[in-house]
């Protein structure tokens, strides 16, 4: 293992608060020479929360506006299991092209790479790195060194999870039959009109079971609630 990546784990299994596994995050983002170290996750109450090097103001315009939502990067990790690089993601759509130039011009950087993470009983994470470089830089510094961001990111997520819970365990939650149903037309693609008449309901009704299903994943909005049943198992598609 290198010296370097083994310098790193050490200071993540060192941390004990979250100050301290940011610093932990930071150091290893300057021994790699990068931009951004990013880790996000969502807790136990279903708050949002993450271990990251961006600027303060980025991040909240981020939360303030509910950037997950159109956010590329977020929605195509949610159906992965592989690292992915972002030039891979799809971009297209004018949302998401208008959030890409807002980061970039923030600082986030032209280049990225995620790493989903799949913790116990289906937790989700992210673990991202980014940069401001050419494209044949970045392609040789993942394909340098995916084995090492890929350790880091189970690293830093086992390591938040002990700090937040006190064990990376969690007890596995239950959806109805019908809360099931509406998170996974959902998770097809409808809109909530379509969902509702393909389970002959009311609009309403199919609110109230996302809402449920919401609650009892932790999800702080519809989009997690979706991407927690798909991580469950709940949801196949």
């Amino acid at each position: 293992m290198q010296t370097r990546l083994a310098g790193g784990i050490a200071a993540l299994q060192q941390a004990r608060t979250l100050d301290e596994l940011r610093a932990a995050v930071s150091g290893l983002r300057d021994q790699y020479g990068v931009a951004h170290f990013v880790y996000h996750s969502v807790n136990s109450t279903g708050q949002q929360y993450a271990v990251l090097t961006y600027a303060a103001d980025w991040v909240e315009r981020y939360v303030a506006q509910d950037y997950a939502r159109i956010d590329p990067v977020v929605q195509g990790c949610f159906r992965r299991f592989h690292p992915v690089d972002w030039k891979l993601l799809d971009w297209s759509g004018r949302p998401a092209r208008a959030f890409l130039a807002e980061a970039v011009d923030a600082g986030v950087g032209n280049q990225g790479f995620s790493v989903p993470i799949r913790g116990p009983n289906g937790q989700f994470a992210m673990f991202t790195v980014s940069d401001r470089s050419g494209d044949e830089h970045w392609r040789k510094f993942t394909a340098e060194h995916v084995a090492d961001l890929i350790l880091i990111a189970h690293f830093i997520n086992q390591k938040a999870l002990e700090i937040e819970r006190g064990t990376d365990y969690h007890a596995l939650q239950n959806l109805s039959p019908r809360e099931v149903d509406a998170l996974t037309k959902l998770a097809m693609g409808l809109n909530r009109a379509q969902a509702a008449d393909s389970l002959a309901i009311s609009e309403h009704t199919l609110r109230a079971y996302v809402e449920s299903a919401r609650f009892k994943l932790g999800a702080v909005n519809t989009t997690q609630a979706v991407a927690r049943a798909i991580a469950e198992g709940f949801v196949l598609i």
